[in-house]
């Protein structure tokens, strides 16, 4: 045998090996998630949004063009825009104090960052969307990087009674999050499919709910209802729109949230506010938005999300996904100038607290342009 036979040989068998581990850890690692089986794939298939071995939009998104992952692949690394905060982002460390006792009756909200709000609602602590780890990826040291530290360590939260999750991508659904909360007791509410990932990960069954669009759930005298949004779900190669995507409303016995998750423009807002309206405070993703239309029609611009507040009839709005992870081609402060002026020309109430800030339901809050 020739040594260049043998280098070829030698090539083939390295590609053969890493093409195997990668499979492997595709299909083997548990951050991957978990796959849909026996009674909950019954009730995923009785679903309405379920057609042709997957979700779907109730409004189909734009068809991708060709090309375009290609050009958005060149852009990732030819773009000019300012995607990192050129300074550390402010962060108000969150004091335990206090934690032990149950959440007085009213309505708190503290922004994590990106979509994760710790709420205090009525009597309950939720929490939706939590992500507290450093990487919005499922391999640790690899793609999108916290540009801050939450305001309070995952170990130092107190007892979270329901979490809210809006999908499965691993920007919104966090393997670390969800274990060390579900050790402690935390119930949890997802949109349909998603167990199966909490299954995988060792969450026992009875403290997850989960629910399709118009569904509710009751715990602890709040009431949680998913309602639809314009999006999409998958956490691996192969399970594109395996799990539903929910935006929530949550109605305590004298406030109400709604929560929007990740989702496109449309008139699905105008019928949440019609049934569940209005809001104390609306919870609305900002950010990771464009260039292209199939962008758009998943994740909205921060006019529209304006223009959703509005609809739900909600009387405050907090944006969110923002500030948090470079996972757009825009600048990483543009979505919430855009956001501020949008609500500043259409006359709806937006506030801006800086991470571990908190916003309190009937008081006033002092809004400052602290990203510039």
């Amino acid at each position: 045998m020739t040594i260049l036979r043998k280098a070829m040989l030698g090539i083939v068998g390295l590609v053969v090996g890493l093409f195997v581990i990668t499979v492997a850890v595709l299909y083997l690692a548990p951050t991957f998630g978990g796959t849909i089986t026996d009674a909950r794939r019954m009730r995923v298939e009785a679903s309405p949004r379920y057609k042709n071995g997957r979700f779907e939009n109730a409004v189909p998104e734009a068809k991708r063009q060709a090309g375009e992952a290609w050009d958005m692949a060149k852009r990732q690394f030819s773009g000019n825009e300012m995607r990192y905060p050129p300074r550390p982002i402010p962060v108000l460390p969150m004091s335990t104090q206090g934690f032990e006792r149950s959440p007085p009756p009213g309505l708190r909200a503290i922004w994590f960052g990106h979509a994760s709000v710790y709420l205090e609602l009525d009597g309950l602590r939720l929490f939706v969307d939590p992500m507290l780890s450093s990487y919005a990826t499922p391999i640790a040291g690899i793609g999108p990087r916290r540009f801050h530290p939450p305001p309070l360590d995952l170990e130092a939260l107190p007892r979270i009674d329901v979490v809210l999750i809006s999908h499965d991508h691993y920007d919104h659904l966090d393997m670390r999050t969800v274990k060390h909360l579900a050790s402690k007791g935390t119930h949890f509410v997802l949109p349909l499919g998603v167990g199966a990932h909490l299954d995988r990960w060792g969450v026992p069954a009875a403290q997850v709910s989960e629910l399709d669009w118009w569904q509710s759930h009751s715990f602890g005298g709040v009431t949680f209802t998913s309602t639809p949004v314009r999006h999409y779900s998958g956490r691996a190669l192969r399970d594109g729109n395996a799990t539903l995507w929910s935006s929530w409303v949550m109605a305590g016995q004298a406030h109400r949230v709604f929560f929007s998750g990740d989702t496109g423009a449309g008139d699905h807002f105008q019928t949440i506010g019609d049934r569940h309206g209005p809001f104390d405070l609306s919870l609305i993703k900002i950010g990771a938005y464009g260039p292209s239309q199939t962008w758009i029609d998943i994740h909205m611009t921060p006019e529209a999300a304006v223009l959703a507040h509005m609809a739900l009839r909600g009387k405050r709005l907090l944006p969110v996904h923002w500030g948090t992870f470079n996972l757009a081609f825009h600048a990483w402060d543009e979505p919430i100038e855009r956001a501020v002026a949008a609500a500043k020309g259409l006359g709806a109430e937006i506030v801006t607290p800086r991470v571990g800030e908190v916003v309190t339901a009937g008081q006033p809050f002092i809004s400052e342009a602290w990203w510039k």
